[in-house]
């Protein structure tokens, strides 16, 4: 199918955008070209049947999954995982602690678990940051009234991603 589209389909609609080939275009909408579209490959699927993160998810994908969930915008950088804070939007830091080798297990020796000491380690996007902070995690030892007084909001993965 691939093949098909690459060969067939994408050179058909660039025709049509450009008003080259108006075949199968009724008159009657008065159309004469213009527009666009795009061509996109579809990667791995970030989660598995029973909606829990597939092994073979990278940090960066992940990272653009939880951003576009939590803002319903684009991330604005590729995640390399250097860092956890992913990115900001409207006066909230959305942060994600992932560990590839254990997807599922919250582990605090993997750094997918929001402890007292990754939460003193997590950065701000500048020293004067006041907004709120979203984390993105495996689990969480940090009780809810010091995360509260943080103004931290914890999230669970996968349970807690929205749009699975």
């Amino acid at each position: 199918m691939e093949r098909h589209t690459a060969d067939y389909a994408v050179p058909r609609l660039k025709k049509v955008v450009n008003g080259e080939d108006t075949r199968g275009i009724t008159g009657d909408t008065g159309w004469q070209g213009g527009g666009g579209f795009r061509f996109c490959t579809l990667g791995e699927p970030l989660f598995d049947a029973d909606g829990n993160v597939s092994p073979a998810v990278t940090f960066p994908d992940l990272a653009a999954h939880v951003f576009f969930c939590e803002t319903g915008s684009p991330i604005p950088k590729r995640a390399d995982g250097a860092s956890p804070l992913i990115g900001t939007f409207q006066n909230r830091a959305i942060y994600l602690l992932h560990s590839a080798e254990a997807v599922g297990v919250a582990r605090e020796q993997a750094g997918n678990v929001l402890t007292g000491a990754v939460l003193e380690a997590l950065p701000l996007p500048d020293k004067d940051f006041a907004g709120a902070r979203i984390v993105y995690a495996e689990g969480c030892t940090v009780p809810d009234d010091r995360l509260s007084a943080l103004g931290i909001t914890f999230k669970q993965i996968p349970y807690q991603i929205e749009g699975i």
